[in-house]
């Protein structure tokens, strides 16, 4: 089949890198898929277009809103991938919630990362409980042997000659979701008595207005870095090195960067909030921590407690190995595409 699969590409961001993981299983199976940055377009009817001059067999879209009103009415059979906005932020809104129903209503199967997506989705429209499965994301890291980690500290300006470095490292798109200013004031005091602590922002500048804002703030925080964005293999030996991997997004559908971590075998840090409790157990496979203050609290126990942290990086290892299978996966996708024939 030749299959058209519409995703926000903005590169280097965790849509963008999904849209190529599922492209990679598609191809593999002998199908052509062609990614789209539903961001180019503005209406169903230029998709139709689209479709019918490229001549498309069927297509895909990640975010029924972002992505799947795009393929509304289309004469081509469709799937639908759930964002974590979808059911997290845009449902709240009457509009959006509508046509998010509508091209459930006409998608031949969706996908939800988590169990918890899929009841969230469900309750909001139980006529399509049926055909949503449920696949989490499947996490295959490919951290690169050759980058130069203290050139990479020299250039953002973090010492590397000063004994111990403790970098906590937040990997998000500069986005207003994400909120990576939430830590920096208590971060900033914490490293002002504690010089050996570092936090490194990492990731694109999404909302270009927003960004500017992040960048007069941490330009008052010492021991806070804006670091430069790198490939994703380059990423991966990053966080191989730093001493933790902190999430503090508001909302998050399945942060690819915290599995990732837990696969590179790095402890993780991440904001209690749905998205994040679905994939770590406090304790066990992460910390999940509620408020800045806890953060600190929790980061100075890991710091102290090796046992501790050689405990949770044995077990979140073991948890994406069980749960998020890159070949399970690839299988899965695989087999959802053969309903679009």
């Amino acid at each position: 089949m030749r299959l058209l699969l519409l995703a926000c590409l903005r590169a280097r961001t965790g849509n963008a890198t999904t849209a190529a993981r599922i492209q990679t299983h598609l191809q593999a199976a002998g199908h052509s898929c062609v990614l789209k940055d539903a961001f180019l377009y503005e209406s169903p009817a230029e998709i139709s277009n689209l479709t019918c001059t490229d001549k498309f067999d069927a297509a895909l879209a990640i975010h029924l809103y972002k992505g799947g009103r795009l393929l509304q009415g289309s004469k081509i059979p469709f799937g639908i991938i759930f964002g974590g906005t979808d059911v997290n932020e845009d449902v709240k809104c009457k509009e959006k919630r509508q046509v998010m129903g509508a091209v459930l209503e006409e998608a031949r199967f969706a996908v939800a990362f988590t169990v918890e997506m899929k009841e969230l989705a469900a309750a909001e429209w139980p006529d399509a409980r049926k055909k949503i499965h449920v696949q989490s994301q499947g996490i295959k890291t490919t951290p690169s042997e050759t980058f130069d980690w203290y050139r990479f500290l020299q250039n953002a300006g973090i010492p590397t000659d000063t004994g111990t470095l403790h970098l906590f490292l937040l990997v998000c798109g500069l986005r207003r979701v994400k909120d990576p200013l939430y830590l920096v004031e208590v971060f900033s005091d914490w490293h002002r008595k504690d010089p050996s602590v570092h936090l490194g922002i990492i990731g694109p500048a999404v909302d270009p207005l927003f960004t500017s804002e992040v960048k007069e703030k941490v330009k008052r925080a010492p021991g806070v870095h804006i670091l430069q964005e790198l490939p994703q293999e380059e990423l991966h030996a990053a966080v191989r090195a730093c001493f933790a991997l902190v999430n503090s997004s508001s909302s998050e559908g399945m942060s690819a960067a915290i599995l990732e971590a837990m696969d590179l075998a790095v402890p993780v840090l991440a904001r209690n909030i749905p998205g994040n409790a679905a994939i770590i157990k406090h304790k066990e496979t992460g910390l999940l921590f509620s408020t800045p203050q806890e953060f600190i609290a929790l980061s100075k126990s890991l710091m102290n407690d090796p046992i501790m942290e050689k405990e949770i990086i044995t077990k979140a290892k073991d948890y994406v190995k069980k749960h998020h299978s890159w070949e399970g996966e690839r299988k899965t996708y695989q087999n959802l595409v053969l309903r679009l024939q």
